[in-house]
């Protein structure tokens, strides 16, 4: 028979309450922490058995969730007053990104500042654009009115246009999902809904005219990657062959030949889930869809967790938008997306992306806290 003190201790170890007594959710830490894990070891033959880039990646790990535990301690009534001035300070740093950034491979999206290593402000404009709607939609009352839509809209736009200028047109894409997200979350009516789907698609043409020619290679490309099998269609060919070669349970670690050979082009960042399915099959694949499953599982628990609307509404957005890069990525791989640039969350090497993805966790941790145990009342 547990005496009322044991009691206590078992309820306090139950993830709910030492998430709410804490800060830092259990569960997701650690289907978190496993996730990263099996990345690096994905990692280390991606890069050709690098490891120093191993071991720079696990610095990342190591100081995103230091950030994220942090972070979750943060009162929600803080975040939310400060999210105006983080969104102002991430739309002036990727108009740095335009005046004065850092080129790579046609394009300028990255800030070397003295003192700090080279990092692209896109990664804060993820966190702080869905967290700028959900401020700006829950000062009012919900559902929100066509006049918060159209500032909404107007706040989406805006950064979106300067991710695109870069150009990076997966994270514009994604950016400009976690935006809607929030929109969509907040309560928008189902014909509303269709107006916007429909204007959407009216864009479509505009948006091809404004595209970079090789942007438009890659959309033809992904119509048909033989037309071009040495040129625009070469990521998509060997990465389907690699897929398709793995099987079952994959050649075997470190001996994929499409990786280790270098006939697949960035296998340690975009095209990673190709190496692991060339050399770890669909059971390898299996593994990881199974974690992310869990993670994004555990988030939309918490997100039903979130206190007040602004809570809700950012926590589902964080969620959505880890699900959007997850789907992108291997569609991308799989040829049944264009190639555009969308790392795979958690394993592709990347310091930026990984912290920030890290920091989005640690947000969703922090909204689903009481405001009892907030204050230190008992």
């Amino acid at each position: 028979m547990l005496t009322a003190t044991e009691t206590g201790h078992i309820e306090s170890f139950r993830p709910k309450r030492f998430a709410q007594r804490y800060g830092v959710d259990p569960l997701l830490t650690l289907f978190v922490l496993v996730t990263a894990l099996y990345g690096l070891i994905i990692l280390y033959s991606a890069s050709g058995q690098s490891l120093s880039m191993v071991l720079r990646q696990g610095a990342h790990v190591v100081v995103g969730l230091g950030v994220m535990a942090l972070l979750s301690q943060v009162r929600r009534d803080v975040i939310i007053h400060i999210t105006p001035f983080v969104f102002m300070f991430a739309a002036l740093l990727l108009i740095a990104v335009l005046l004065f950034g850092v080129g790579a491979k046609g394009a300028q999206r990255w800030l070397a500042l003295p003192g700090l290593p080279r990092f692209q402000p896109s990664e804060l404009m993820k966190l702080a654009l869905p967290a700028m709607v959900a401020w700006w939609l829950t000062r009012h009352k919900l559902p929100p009115s066509m006049s918060q839509l159209v500032i909404a809209a107007v706040l989406i736009v805006v950064p979106v246009a300067l991710i695109a200028k870069q150009p990076d047109l997966g994270t514009s894409i994604i950016i400009a999902g976690s935006g809607f997200f929030v929109i969509f979350l907040a309560g928008i009516s189902w014909r509303l809904l269709a107006v916007l789907g429909g204007l959407g698609v009216a864009a479509l043409p505009v948006l091809w005219m404004v595209m970079h020619d090789y942007q438009r290679t890659r959309v033809m490309t992904l119509l048909d990657p033989q037309s071009d099998p040495l040129g625009a269609g070469w990521n998509t060919i060997q990465a389907m062959t690699a897929l398709g070669s793995g099987g079952m349970f994959g050649k075997g670690y470190a001996e994929g030949t499409q990786a280790q050979l270098k006939f697949l082009p960035e296998s340690h960042t975009d095209f990673i889930v190709a190496v692991l399915g060339e050399e770890m099959g669909f059971f390898g694949i299996s593994v990881l869809l199974i974690l992310y499953a869990l993670i994004l599982g555990r988030c939309l628990v918490l997100t039903m967790r979130a206190q007040g609307n602004f809570g809700r509404l950012l926590s589902g957005s964080i969620t959505l938008t880890f699900f959007v890069y997850v789907f992108v990525n291997v569609g991308m791989v799989s040829g049944v997306l264009p190639v555009v640039g969308v790392p795979l969350p958690l394993i592709s090497y990347g310091g930026t992306s990984i912290v920030s993805l890290l920091i989005g966790f640690g947000l969703i941790m922090s909204m689903q806290r009481t405001k009892r145990v907030l204050s230190g009342e008992s």
